[in-house]
């Protein structure tokens, strides 16, 4: 009975540790040391996004690209970490970046258009053709610009409606921004009676644009005759003013030049057809 074992199994299970000690610490390190590096790789992470925040913040870049960019970082240096803390691991990363690899295109055959918008968003977001508050006209679009996400852009339109476009679409279509510059040129057409001299109706025009402090009389205007119209002298009257004041100037503009052509018996014809009769027609 002396040379008997009580619990061979609890025996061989030490033996084995004995045997294997070196090996379950260095193991035991390996999954210590991966989890440090995951927790290093999202502090950094969280570090380096809130840095590019701050800093490009400072800078005045816009607040949807702030964004963008922040997360683009958050989100790159995070997988770094998993793939640094599994080549820890002693796992063959080369195999599941293949892996990954492989699978991405899989998923990006099957999302090509979902792709384009997010490589469109990335082309926005470099390139900046606009802005959040920007006023734009896309295709046939138009509106303020809300915010530009990764796979679209949200604009607000004059009568409040949310219009959500796909990034896609914006790049592959003509933008105009009307916001990009401080200043704006105001054309309009103004239609005249034949029988009106064209020296008095330029100033007629000029003393309306005179007595506008609004206009940059500094950057230039035009009033000149531009087309011998069907049944009218057409004038083409060009002024500028600043961004913020275009349409209050705009039809304040055609307003008073409406008022000042009154005063002065000035006509602005209607469209005129003449009708003849030909023919003898019994009473």
């Amino acid at each position: 009975m002396a040379g008997m074992i009580l619990f061979p199994q609890v025996n061989s299970a030490v033996t084995w540790l004995e045997g294997h000690g070196d090996t379950i610490i260095q193991y035991g390190w390996n999954i210590v040391a991966a989890f440090i590096l995951l927790f290093i790789g999202k502090l950094v992470a969280k570090l380096l996004a809130k840095g590019t925040e701050k800093l490009l913040l400072r800078r005045k870049v816009d607040v949807t690209v702030v964004h963008f960019i922040a997360a683009l970082i958050r989100y790159i240096t995070l997988a770094f970490s998993v793939v640094a803390a599994l080549g820890r691991l002693g796992i063959e990363t080369s195999s599941i970046i293949a892996v990954i690899g492989a699978a991405g295109l899989a998923i990006g055959l099957a999302l090509q258009g979902s792709l384009s918008n997010f490589a469109a968003g990335v082309l926005l977001v470099s390139l900046r053709p606009f802005s959040a508050g920007h006023l734009v006209q896309i295709g046939t679009i138009t509106g303020v610009v809300h915010s530009v996400h990764i796979f679209s852009t949200t604009l607000m339109t004059a009568d409040n409606k949310e219009v959500v476009i796909p990034n896609g679409k914006i790049i592959g279509d003509s933008i105009i921004n009307y916001s990009r510059h401080p200043f704006r040129r105001i054309d309009l057409t103004i239609g005249v009676d034949y029988q009106s001299r064209i020296s008095e109706v330029k100033e007629v025009i000029q003393e309306v644009i005179d007595r506008d402090d609004r206009i940059e009389k500094m950057r230039g205007m035009t009033i000149r005759l531009g087309e011998l119209g069907a049944s009218s002298l057409n004038f083409t009257v060009r002024v500028w003013v600043k961004n913020v004041d275009y349409w209050d100037v705009y039809y304040d503009l055609l307003e008073d030049i409406k008022e000042a052509l009154d005063s002065k018996n000035i006509m602005i014809p209607c469209p005129q057809m003449d009708i003849r009769l030909l023919g003898h027609f019994d009473s």
